[in-house]
């Protein structure tokens, strides 16, 4: 039975899709409702509402009874590190939605006991839940967001709950967490869009299948993740190195993990070949997108060398892989939305020619392999236009693989 709580929010413009008894076929799902809330009174409802979906399936019915005969009330719960729906990055704000949606469900919904998201948890959770933060776009503001959480059992792959909500808070901290600031790339593949697919994976379909298959090794990498975060880089690159030994553990977040720690620990030349392990397997996905900041309105790297020290390595590496792999390539550089459409097209061209010419320098073979191109600010990820490490990514330089001619 829905609690009053929830009863209450009815209105409130959430999304809540429930299944339909033992056959397991999905209910018609209402209209998308666009009434906004602030952060808080979304998170409440979105997470009472994927709670109580629960509440009228036959088989968790069932299962809770069973339970409750056993003396065994809960059932464990754990959550994947929530991400940002755009860019795929950890921030500050979409720790702040995990962190309430843990609260909600412990203060509110007993029924469930949340385990830390930890391989020796892994065995003892029946579900675990997802959830993005996603800026809504075609707005003049950067404060609207839509949060989606879905709850997945493990033993089927199936989501059994999913729920939406708007909010709209100018309060929340979109800084990407240290691992996300500090990466050189866009950490967003096929395992961070399954992710991504799972929190808005309708109730009654199977939630991402890598993404359940490889859930031991994504509590690898959040326990790697969490000790690069803490300045335990050690700690991280041990724990990255373990998770790029399991079944699944060939992907970004974990090359890109290994190198930023032994960035971190002083350990240049292992860094320059993780890096160029990060570059191999973004050539072969044709999936690489590389943070080179500039002065701005040039074509020179970023003064601070803090920032600017590695990107020698960088180039190094991206022209060694492509020059190995005989790949053709497209460099396409990106500008945030400051400034007029006509300026940012033009940075944007000039700046990829600058880092076509430093790859040609690198491995003069690539001339005839490589082309530039600029699109301006048109295909941002972010798009705060706030020059700054929010919409880092926005400024990369793509490396496109093309057929050659």
């Amino acid at each position: 039975m829905m609690n009053a709580s929830v009863s209450g929010w009815a209105g409130l413009g959430i999304v809540a899709i429930a299944l339909l008894g033992i056959t397991g076929c999905e209910s018609e799902p209402p209209k998308n409702q666009t009434q906004e809330m602030t952060f808080d009174q979304a998170v409440n409802v979105a997470t009472d509402s994927l709670v109580n979906q629960t509440q009228s399936l036959p088989s968790f019915l069932a299962e809770f009874e069973a339970k409750v005969e056993a003396k065994v009330s809960k059932r464990g719960l754990v959550i994947d590190p929530m991400l940002d729906g755009s860019s795929g990055q950890q921030t500050a704000a979409t720790k702040q939605l995990e962190q309430r949606v843990t609260e909600r469900i412990r203060s509110n919904h007993e029924q469930f006991e949340v385990l830390a998201f930890e391989p020796d948890n892994l065995s003892k959770a029946q579900y675990v839940l997802t959830g993005t933060m996603t800026r809504v776009q075609g707005e003049k503001t950067n404060d609207l967001f839509r949060i989606d959480l879905a709850l997945t059992d493990r033993k089927t792959g199936n989501v059994i709950a999913q729920s939406s909500a708007r909010a709209r808070d100018a309060s929340l901290d979109t800084n990407p967490t240290a691992y996300y600031r500090d990466s050189p790339i866009l950490v967003k593949d096929n395992p961070v869009d399954g992710y991504i697919r799972t929190s808005e994976t309708p109730p009654g379909k199977p939630a991402d299948p890598k993404y359940i298959e490889n859930l031991g090794t994504s509590t690898l990498i959040s326990e790697a993740t969490n000790a690069y975060n803490g300045e335990q880089y050690q700690s991280a690159l041990d724990l990255y190195k373990k998770a790029a030994a399991m079944p699944g553990g060939d992907q970004l977040r974990v090359l890109n993990g290994v190198y930023l720690a032994n960035w971190k620990l002083g350990r240049t030349a292992d860094a320059e070949q993780a890096f160029g392990k990060v570059v191999a397997l973004g050539i072969a996905n044709n999936d690489l997108g590389v943070k080179f900041l500039f002065n701005p309105g040039t074509t020179d790297f970023w003064s601070d060398t803090k920032l600017s020290g590695p990107y020698g390595l960088w180039l190094r590496q991206i022209a060694r892989q492509a020059d190995s792999a005989k790949v053709c390539m497209v460099v396409v550089g990106h500008t945030s939305r400051t400034g007029t459409d006509s300026f940012n097209d033009r940075l944007s061209q000039s700046r990829a020619a600058y880092i076509k010419l430093r790859l040609e320098s690198e491995a003069p073979d690539l001339a005839n392999r490589t082309k530039s191109s600029g699109v301006g600010s048109r295909e941002n990820i972010v798009g705060t236009g706030t020059d700054d490490v929010r919409d880092a990514l926005d400024r990369r330089v793509e490396f496109k693989i093309t057929a050659c001619n």
